[in-house]
């Protein structure tokens, strides 16, 4: 059995693929956590819900977090607009990619599932959530503050916090080589979002895979067709 962890796919389902059964090679006695940002900005985003789910459906050990992507998604099918849903050609990718005009025509089921994705898991050496943490909050406060688990860019780690369990979490695109270098190291954070979707970058452009046990870095370079990019 191994444990893999990934983030921030956003719509990348080839790549996706590419690295979960080429380059992980993922057996059901495998685990997979994933850490949020399934959907937007890229391609498919309505193939990688789907590929998740399936891979659950067939007995996977496959955990997917929610991330901020997910959450504007869920409010904009819902109808609270307390949030602008993106940019419209990110917009525009993912309703494409589900065939409908609205975030309100998406399927039921996808958003129930959606729904039911946990803002963050707890393993015996790990601690996964989308974003990161405010440290400064009591600890029971820390863990009921969705909104920076969902969508803080900059937190100040406290590892007493953690019981001596590693930050792992997506959300900021993040240079390779500067992931590269949190792993050599063992960071108490590490930061696994590479970018994937930005495939016009050179210094990100990979989804990246964490091995849990072993630290190895898998990173696999964005394989998807051409597609427009927009912009927040």
């Amino acid at each position: 059995m191994a444990r893999y962890a990934t983030s921030d796919i956003h719509g990348c389902l080839l790549t996706l693929r590419h690295l979960v059964e080429e380059e992980l090679q993922l057996t059901p006695t495998d685990e997979l956590y994933v850490l949020g940002d399934y959907i937007n900005k890229g391609p498919d985003s309505k193939g990688v819900l789907d590929y998740f789910m399936g891979l659950q459906a067939r007995g996977y050990r496959v955990v997917c977090l929610r991330g901020n992507h997910e959450q504007e998604l869920i409010d904009a099918a819902r109808k609270r607009w307390r949030l602008a849903w993106l940019g419209r050609l990110s917009r525009q990718a993912t309703l494409r990619s589900f065939g409908v005009h609205r975030a309100a025509a998406i399927p039921e089921a996808y958003i129930q599932w959606l729904e039911s994705l946990p803002y963050e898991w707890q393993l015996p050496d790990f601690q996964l959530v989308h974003a990161g943490y405010d440290f400064s909050l009591p600890p029971e406060q820390m863990h009921q503050d969705l909104h920076t688990m969902l969508n803080t860019k900059k937190y100040v780690l406290d590892a007493s916090r953690l019981e001596g369990r590693r930050l792992l979490h997506g959300h900021v695109p993040t240079h390779v080589a500067q992931v590269k270098k949190l792993v050599a190291k063992r960071a108490g954070a590490v930061v696994l979002d590479t970018g994937c979707v930005f495939r016009h970058n050179a210094e990100l452009r990979h989804l990246a895979a964490l091995n849990l046990d072993t630290w190895e870095l898998t990173l696999v370079e964005n394989r998807e067709p051409p597609y427009p990019i927009g912009r927040k």
